[in-house]
């Protein structure tokens, strides 16, 4: 079984812990707390893989917080870590700048408990999903790292993480493309086949009526013959993963940077995390309904390392 989702609140001001433990303190989260940038690095670094998510105010003493989350991006093991960055500088730039540096989620102070409610939840449930992946992607991988071409075709939720699982067990780093490659295939089917636009998905999301809505159009005639085409291929420079959908595409352009406009939305952030985080290029075709990525082999990063 998951263990209860743990959380590290990072602030040298104890009055915003303080806030921050009463309103979380019947989530059912395990929270725990560091008084300055440094000492949180130090917890982190002793036990890499314990925390789910971590709450970091930028200006500390020490160590500020984007110091920290630099050293978490670039830490194998917790890169994939959700980091809410929260400040009292409300600036684009600023917020921008800490996007930038890897904070897919965003706070300002005075805190709004609803909004801390709703971002935290989404940073633990993307961190809970990509870790059940993970996990995932731990079984059979020497045996699907055997395969060197493969085509698939799919059409829900359910099959493309699944598959995910399959493609990034054949990938030189299944850790990491597990994220990336899952989140492209369920934009295959949520925005590209049933064609559920950004602002849908987010009123969907407010209202708890996303899985009703991804299961009422999957049964629908217009979209119940839709499929999602995905070709893998492997070579000793790495592996390409080509990805169509039958949508009418979007303005990928928009997704592939995180945009300080939607620091605060609950969703949005697969395409960048995909390209800083799982592959080595990303680039989108014609419409936008397909997408090719590739992972380098080892070697070739090594080579063009040197």
């Amino acid at each position: 079984m998951m263990h209860s989702p743990r959380i590290l609140i990072v602030d040298d001001e104890p009055f915003n812990v303080e806030i921050l433990l009463e309103y979380l303190e019947d989530s059912g989260y395990e929270l725990d707390t560091a008084e300055d940038g440094q000492a949180a690095w130090e917890k982190l670094e002793a036990a890499p893989d314990y925390y789910d998510v971590i709450i970091l105010d930028r200006m500390m003493p020490r160590m500020n917080g984007l110091e920290v989350l630099a050293r978490i991006k670039q830490h194998p093991v917790m890169q994939s870590i959700p980091v809410i960055l929260q400040t009292a500088l409300a600036a684009q730039d600023e917020i921008l700048e800490g996007i930038q540096a890897g904070a897919w989620y965003y706070l300002t102070k005075p805190f709004d408990e609803e909004l801390l409610t709703s971002v935290l939840g989404t940073a633990v449930e993307d961190r809970q999903r990509y870790r059940r992946l993970q996990e995932e992607s731990n079984v059979a991988g020497r045996t699907f790292g055997l395969m060197c071409e493969g085509r698939f075709r799919f059409q829900t939720l359910e099959a493309a993480r699944d598959l995910a699982t399959v493609l990034a067990n054949a990938c030189p780093e299944p850790g990491k493309a597990i994220i990336g490659i899952s989140e492209l295939l369920i934009n295959a089917v949520e925005h590209g086949n049933l064609n559920i636009t950004y602002e849908e998905k987010s009123r969907l999301r407010d209202e708890n009526r996303w899985d009703e809505e991804i299961a009422k159009r999957l049964s629908e005639p217009e979209y119940a013959r839709r499929y999602v085409e995905v070709h893998y291929r492997r070579d000793p420079a790495g592996v390409e993963v080509v990805i169509t959908d039958e949508g009418e595409g979007f303005d990928w352009q928009k997704y592939m940077d995180m945009d300080a406009d939607r620091a605060f939305d609950t969703h949005g952030r697969g395409i960048a995390m995909s390209r800083m985080i799982s592959f080595d290029s990303i680039e989108y075709r014609g419409k936008g309904n397909e997408v090719v990525v590739r992972v380098d082999s080892m070697g070739s990063r090594n080579e063009a390392a040197a």
